[in-house]
């Protein structure tokens, strides 16, 4: 794990991947307690935008985690996944001891990830397993911690194998969690997939849903139908919540004049994105960064 630095005032602080010297290319499993010890001092005070997955699993203590405005609770036996392009912030790490894996997206083979909904950042992000749940998945997270401990005598292609293999258990059992007792995980339908990736590749460019079903060949109304029965909202209101969590990250995590919020997001007129924003935050811009940094951590909402 690596920091890119930049300056508060125009972005969000970036993490990129980098494995350690002599493990496997994508994958990393270490203890809490390993990660403290090898971050640079500061590391963890500040939200970050990492590029990877974070996968935690909580043996022991208790601390606050906060993932895009939203707080949860880790104590014994929590699970926590932060995606890719998700901004966290950690509260009093040295709180808490369990295990972190960290892998890169396409690490896991597509049909995994289509399974799992690794590449959707409105899936699940904590849960707290019990009882046969939690026993399957403590068992798949022992089963990767070993075999990334020991197989460092295998071939360094059957050792990525292995662990792609276990990896993929995990964030199978992990993502059940989130499916109705006995279901499968659903795939979310075609169009809702593809909708959803263009959205996070063009919502500053565009806020208007016919441009997306132009460029996708499908119709508004298929798209919104699509998107209600993946996210439980229409599609509209799925771009407009995409809009709205950019503008809370730079908002909270830059000192961007809030003229240059809007240009980043796609509103010409500041006027505009400030209506835009009232509307569906309840508080204006300046509100909102004033109430992000007054005392407390963002996201104060405690989950668990």
């Amino acid at each position: 794990m690596v920091k890119k630095r930049h300056d508060r005032r125009s972005a969000i602080p970036e993490v990129a991947y980098r494995a350690p010297a002599g493990a496997p290319p994508g994958v990393e499993v270490m203890s809490l307690r390993d990660l403290r010890e090898r971050a640079p001092e500061g590391e963890f005070d500040a939200p970050q935008r990492p590029r990877f997955h974070l996968l935690f699993a909580i043996d022991a203590g208790t601390a606050s985690h906060a993932v895009d405005f939203s707080g949860y609770t880790l104590s014994e036996g929590s699970v926590l996944w932060v995606r890719p392009g998700q901004v966290q912030q950690f509260g009093d790490l040295a709180a808490i001891e369990g295990t972190l894996v960290l892998f890169q997206p396409g690490f896991l083979s597509p049909a995994t990830g289509a399974a799992a909904r690794l590449d959707d950042p409105y899936a699940g992000t904590w849960w707290q397993p019990v009882g046969e749940d939690r026993a399957a998945v403590l068992a798949a997270l022992r089963h990767l911690a070993q075999a990334y401990d020991s197989g460092h005598g295998l071939p360094a292609d059957v050792h990525a194998e292995v662990l792609r293999h276990l990896l993929s258990v995990l964030v199978l059992r992990v993502a059940h969690q989130a499916a109705p007792a006995g279901s499968a995980v659903a795939a979310p339908p075609e169009a809702f997939v593809h909708f959803r990736d263009a959205v996070e590749r063009d919502f500053a460019r565009t806020h208007r849903v016919a441009d997306y079903a132009r460029a996708l060949g499908y119709s508004a109304r298929t798209l919104s139908r699509a998107t209600t029965a993946a996210a439980g909202v229409g599609a509209k209101e799925f771009l407009d919540r995409r809009v709205v969590l950019e503008a809370k990250r730079l908002l909270a995590h830059s000192d961007l004049a809030v003229a240059r919020v809007a240009a980043q997001i796609g509103f010409p007129d500041p006027a505009n994105f400030s209506k835009f924003f009232q509307h569906r935050a309840g508080q204006t811009p300046g509100e909102f960064r004033r109430t992000m940094r007054g005392p407390g951590t963002p996201g104060a909402v405690a989950r668990g």
